[in-house]
């Protein structure tokens, strides 16, 4: 059920559903039509429960700190922003649901959420249809070309490139894949064979798991057998937290590493013991380590406004902050809370100094220039070894064009990399 900003209002369903029959043009209709100093509508749909609040719980906190700093600063336009949250449980269905309620129902200016991308995929249709703005701000698979939406989370070109040969000139060239059985986790582990390939080397196996897995017991001898020089893993969620476990309980962590591109996002590296995740290599845009005046001002402000404990702060964390700033610097660039003209506002582009760094809206993909960093595991501790400026989503570009062909709304890398011609 959704909350609205800080003083909470719960609203049923059956009033967007209601809503949703009005057809698409009305959610604009009726935003053009409010009060010039009604309030500004956000709504936020991150996982509270199910599985996936490990990272949903934070990401909320950083988006209700952004909400209340721009309201502390005199809100946008003379106007406060109203935050309305929403659980989905970590179900589509309510993803779906909850996307319609806020669009047809609380007819809001923009939505902040989504974390898997088959919660993105059962997002971002409706919002397209009823023309809401759409803010991503997980790091994902890359290939999302659409006018509406905007992914702000890295790709695998801007982080999976960097980790595969800097861990190969590392550990050696035959590698072993371990990703979950979805959409992130399908087409990461095509990226992960593709940039071994690029760099000499041999993917020996990959395997997928369901999100609900919790035994890795039969893998665990598989790799035994298999003997490569180390792990890629793309697992993801609490669940997926045991083979760490049981793979340092064998003892195979000391003699075959493990590089991840998702361990450490959910704070994962805490919550296991230091020899369980020990020397592990991860590269993300963010990590609470990043050593700046700036975010060591966000990591204090959050954990001080939090009404949960923060184990970590990730990218997703900062990321969510991050997102709802981008998007209240380009309605204050625009003028108005107009979907359109906050678009082109972002493509003009829009650029602010986070936490993470600098990041600026690539207008062709919607995607994000932005800072990436690579670090290593030591005594549960991010210490970060290398760094790299502005990096582009080359991926995505590949595919997507939204300049010269602006009215796409397709997620390329759905079905397979064809189109990157990768696989």
């Amino acid at each position: 059920m959704p909350n609205r900003g800080i003083i909470l209002n719960r609203r049923t369903l059956l009033k967007g559903v209601s809503a949703a029959a009005l057809g698409m043009s009305a959610p604009a209709l009726i935003r053009s039509a409010r009060a010039a100093d009604a309030p500004i509508k956000m709504a936020a749909l991150l996982d509270q429960s199910g599985g996936l609040d490990l990272l949903g719980t934070p990401m909320l906190e950083a988006t209700k700190l952004a909400v209340k700093e721009i309201n502390a600063g005199g809100g946008l336009l003379g106007r406060q922003v109203d935050l309305i949250t929403y659980d989905p449980q970590t179900t589509i269905q309510f993803y779906t649901q909850f996307a319609t309620q806020a669009a047809a129902g609380e007819h809001v200016d923009v939505v902040q959420g989504g974390i898997t991308s088959a919660s993105r995929e059962a997002i971002r249709p409706v919002l397209d249809r009823f023309q809401t703005l759409y803010f991503y701000n997980t790091f994902y698979e890359g290939g999302v070309c659409d006018a509406n939406t905007f992914c702000t989370g890295s790709t695998p070109a801007q982080t999976v490139e960097k980790l595969i040969p800097y861990a190969m000139k590392k550990w050696g060239k035959k590698v072993y894949v371990l990703a979950a059985d979805y959409n992130y986790g399908q087409i990461t582990s095509q990226w992960v064979k593709k940039y071994v390939r690029d760099n000499g080397g041999t993917t020996v196996d990959v395997e997928f798991f369901p999100l609900d897995v919790t035994n890795f017991g039969p893998t665990i001898k598989k790799i035994e057998a298999a003997k490569p020089d180390f792990i890629v893993s793309a697992l993801v969620g609490a669940a997926h937290i045991s083979f760490y476990r049981q793979y340092a309980a064998v003892g195979l962590n000391k003699s075959i590493p493990i590089a991840s591109t998702v361990f450490t996002v959910g704070g994962e590296h805490t919550l296991v013991a230091p020899e369980e995740s020990e020397g592990m290599l991860v590269s993300f845009a963010y990590f609470e380590e990043v050593d700046t005046p700036a975010n060591k001002k966000f990591i204090t402000d959050l954990r001080a406004n939090a009404s949960k404990k923060i184990n970590y702060v990730s990218e997703v964390t900062a990321r969510s902050y991050e997102g709802v700033h981008l998007w209240a610097e380009a309605v204050r660039k625009a003028g108005t809370t107009e979907r359109m003209a906050v678009i082109k506002a972002l493509h003009s582009p829009v650029s602010i100094d986070g936490p993470s760094g600098k990041i600026t809206i690539e207008p062709k993909t919607n995607h994000l220039l932005q800072n990436i960093y690579l670090a290593e595991v030591k005594s549960q501790k991010l210490h970060i070894v290398e760094s790299f400026p502005a990096q582009p989503p080359s991926d995505t570009l590949l595919v997507c064009d939204l300049v010269a062909k602006p009215d796409q709304a397709t997620f390329y890398f759905e079905n397979g990399l064809e189109a990157a011609g990768i696989k």
